[in-house]
């Protein structure tokens, strides 16, 4: 058997002349529709405001992303295509709440997409597998590692889920071998554990010079991007920006906000590429509020500036 699979040299960092350009021209009509009943009935949750903006804005897709919460604080994402009826999941840490948000929905399981080789983003792909014949995708540089793979896909390559083409995304730092899938057409992007709302993963295995040039990546994308994230750590996460960079304004609101959805037990995911650029001190290393505050010379690089602020994240 084939698999829909298109090799191509890795295309980075010129990605955004070469194999975005057609793509921007969707502009905010990009955006990824996730049901409001539908996601209720999968999670129980109801819809923040950047929830309800990426559905309303991308009713032309016929792409849906489903939240599905995983052990404590993991999401997996179901993906369907309406055309198709095609269905996969991003990271299923766990196979009953994947199992269960299917049988609800009385549909089958075609792929599992891994974006790096975790327990808590895999442990559910065996199981998955064996019970529905789902295809494994992942990294090529990281195919040891991940369990039952089938796909191995490297940087710059693009594959098919159903009509919609998938760019694969090298974003090594919280691990080697990890990667993000971005959607184009539909918006979105899935970022695992390399960028959360407000951070960045932990450097398990890379370096600040690699998750840098990871989220530089991630960061060429359109600022209308939809980023769906690993772990609903945006709360925790906002305390830690707030104390580093106190007087963004923009990144006060987001944290009232951030607050008041927790409080109410909802989804702060998925935030945009444009609202963390604003907020994430992970993306804001030339931020001289946040230089001062950490004690980074202003002679410091991007990348040393972003190691002292993992750093000091990891000790908050």
């Amino acid at each position: 058997m084939q698999f829909p699979v298109r090799r191509q040299p890795s295309m980075w960092p010129n990605m955004r002349k070469h194999w975005l350009g057609k793509y921007l021209s969707y502009g905010f009509g990009t955006f990824v529709t996730r049901p409001i009943r539908t996601l209720r009935g999968v999670a129980g949750y109801s819809f923040g405001v950047t929830q309800l903006l990426c559905n309303a804005a991308c009713m032309a897709s016929p792409l849906q992303i489903e939240l599905v919460p995983c052990l404590r604080d993991n999401y997996a994402y179901l993906l369907h295509d309406m055309d198709t009826g095609t269905v996969g999941v991003v990271d299923p840490s766990e196979a009953m709440p994947v199992i269960n948000a299917l049988k609800r929905r009385n549909q089958n399981l075609t792929y599992i997409l891994n974006t790096h080789h975790h327990y808590d983003h895999t442990g559910g792909n065996l199981e998955l597998k064996a019970r529905y014949g789902a295809k494994v995708i992942g990294s090529g540089k990281d195919k040891e590692r991940i369990p039952g793979i089938d796909i191995a896909l490297l940087d710059g390559e693009t594959w098919m889920f159903a009509g919609h083409q998938v760019l694969v995304m090298e974003t090594p730092g919280h691990t080697t071998g990890h990667v993000s899938f971005y959607f184009p057409g539909s918006g979105a992007v899935f970022t695992g554990d390399t960028l959360f709302s407000l951070s960045c993963g932990k450097l398990f295995e890379g370096s600040p010079e690699q998750m840098l040039t990871s989220l530089q990546k991630i960061l060429s994308l359109p600022d209308e991007t939809c980023v769906y994230c690993g772990h609903e750590y945006t709360e925790s996460n906002s305390k830690f920006a707030l104390s580093i960079e106190p007087n963004n304004e923009e990144l006060q609101e987001y944290a009232a906000h951030v607050t008041h959805l927790r409080n109410k037990k909802l989804p702060t995911i998925p935030t945009t590429l444009r609202r963390e650029k604003s907020c994430n001190p992970f993306l804001r290393t030339a931020s001289r509020e946040i230089r001062k505050k950490l004690n980074i010379p202003e002679t410091a690089s991007d990348s040393q500036a972003l190691g002292i602020i993992r750093q000091a994240k990891d000790n908050f």
